[in-house]
């Protein structure tokens, strides 16, 4: 059991309790000349025993079903990444940045926790879910990352009525808490396209990655990770725009 999420170890442990009484000559009836008192006597042995296993069953049984946790993705931008690293926001020059909602590869694509134990198998937390599908949370978290570089005289997520010279469309590829290490890790990868909206020429991509530590084996531990991941590809991910923007290119390139 070493190598299950504690969470997955404790929902493994669970027992059915219940009493078989497939087995016959347990208890035997009186002698025949005491028939109708021999037959009272096994009715009530039967009773106490079925009484003492629902009794059993009782104390061991929990109270109510475990409710599930929720939790989010939030605060993808550390400190560093406020410097301004290109130009003023509201500058004329600067473009204006529409961002497309990330899209998530399938298997990722739904609010449940994934976790690995072997390879190219997917498990999932039976009792801990995003609040939203991952990507889904990303949209807002990117905006803020990259609005903090400065590059850009607007940033936009989409749908909406803004029009603009640049957008962004990303790929959630993976975000999972992979045990099969230890400590086990949450890994993120994330594939960005920028394109020049006008012209739909694809100005640059890149595909970022990142892998944290889990400060526990569980759950939160995981989602702890996840933040923290999050944060990094932010980062990366507005640096390199920035860059890209303040720097024309004759066609897509990639750092």
């Amino acid at each position: 059991m070493s190598g299950l999420p504690r969470e997955e170890s404790l929902n493994d442990g669970l027992a059915f309790c219940g009493v078989d009484f497939s087995r016959p000559g347990r208890l035997k009836p009186a002698p025949q000349d005491s028939k109708s008192g021999g037959r009272s006597l096994l009715r009530l042995a039967v009773i106490g025993v079925s009484l003492a296993a629902l009794s059993a069953c009782s104390a061991l049984a929990p109270a109510s079903a475990p409710a599930t946790i929720f939790y989010a993705l939030n605060n993808p931008v550390p400190e560093h990444a406020r410097t301004v690293t290109g130009p003023t926001p509201g500058a004329s020059t600067a473009p204006t940045l529409l961002i497309n909602p990330p899209h998530a590869a399938a298997g990722f694509d739904s609010p449940r926790i994934i976790y690995l134990r072997e390879a190219h198998k997917l498990d999932y937390f039976a009792l801990s879910q995003w609040v939203e599908p991952p990507a889904r949370m990303l949209g807002p978290l990117l905006v803020t990352a990259i609005e903090k570089t400065g590059a850009f005289r607007a940033v936009v997520l989409m749908p909406g009525a803004a029009s603009g010279e640049l957008r962004l469309d990303t790929d959630l590829v993976r975000l999972q808490h992979d045990f099969q290490t230890r400590p086990s890790q949450v890994r993120l990868t994330l594939r960005a396209t920028l394109v020049d909206d006008q012209t739909r020429r694809v100005l640059a991509w890149h595909e970022f990655e990142a892998a944290e530590p889990a400060d526990s084996e569980d759950a939160y531990g995981g989602v702890l990770a996840a933040n923290r991941a999050v944060q990094k590809v932010a980062d990366q991910l507005a640096r390199f725009l920035a860059a890209t923007a303040s720097v024309p290119s004759a066609g897509p390139s990639t750092p």
